[in-house]
């Protein structure tokens, strides 16, 4: 297992080890004295969540005000460009963000940190995508930052899009506030 710091170095790029023959392929999916050793993160994950989405669907950008949530996400199925905007008060990168191409050919994840906004774009038919998570769902603390918020600037890769120029969001997601109207961490 290797970690690549991206642009925000908190945000890891995480690659496991693969080992693939003829018959197919096995790995590690998690291993917390590996993932501890990679990128010194002694996170402890209290709840896995699996999505499926169909190609366009863009969920995101979320975090929760209380109980902030880090997560290690995956894509066992299909492909998603996947976003986490810095939302930390006082932090040097504070409104900016990092993205991934996460897959289920590349088997890569992301390590998002507490105190980050996360979404994603699936870029193919559908995708499954499975995260694990630092504290427990909690709807109360729950909110949402426009996935286009022209304070953000997130490229999206639209230009990527076949689908067209929106992508289909939930009601929720319709409603985000914009990111300096935001209750930020």
């Amino acid at each position: 297992m290797e970690a690549t710091p991206l642009a925000i170095p908190d945000v890891l790029l995480i690659t496991p080890g693969v080992h693939g023959d003829e018959r197919g392929f096995f790995m590690e999916s998690f291993n917390q004295r590996a993932f501890e050793a990679v990128t010194g993160v002694g996170a402890t994950f209290v709840q896995d969540n699996h999505s499926r989405s169909a190609r366009g669907v863009l969920r995101g950008l979320h975090y929760q005000v209380e109980q902030p949530q880090g997560k290690l996400v995956r894509v066992v199925a299909g492909e998603i460009l996947d976003v986490a905007v810095d939302i930390r008060r006082g932090s040097a990168t504070r409104g900016q963000w990092v993205s991934a191409r996460l897959s289920a050919a590349n088997h890569r994840q992301l390590w998002v940190p507490e105190g980050f906004a996360h979404g994603f774009v699936v870029l193919s038919d559908t995708a499954d995508v499975l995260y694990k998570t630092t504290h427990y769902y909690a709807p109360r603390f729950e909110r949402s930052i426009r996935w286009d918020d022209p304070a953000l600037a997130i490229d999206w890769r639209r230009e990527e899009w076949c689908w067209g120029s929106q992508p289909i969001l939930s009601t929720k997601d319709r409603l985000a506030s914009d990111f300096h109207a935001s209750e930020i961490l």
